[in-house]
């Protein structure tokens, strides 16, 4: 028996190139910065709406 034989068929499959993998997946740092900008947007939007209010009264 050769050692091609012996190895599990996912080893078999093709690999995907770089170009298949970066249309489909974002980059890691780019989901961190998101989430990040999106909860700093929501704490800013929120102090903004909470002077309105406290300055409203």
């Amino acid at each position: 028996m050769s050692e091609h034989e012996a190895e599990p068929a996912e080893a078999l499959a093709p690999r995907r190139s770089i170009e298949e993998t970066a249309e489909t997946k974002f980059p890691r740092g780019l989901v961190v910065r998101l989430f990040a900008y999106l909860v700093a947007g929501h704490i800013f939007a929120g102090f903004l709406y909470l002077l309105f209010e406290v300055g409203g009264k």
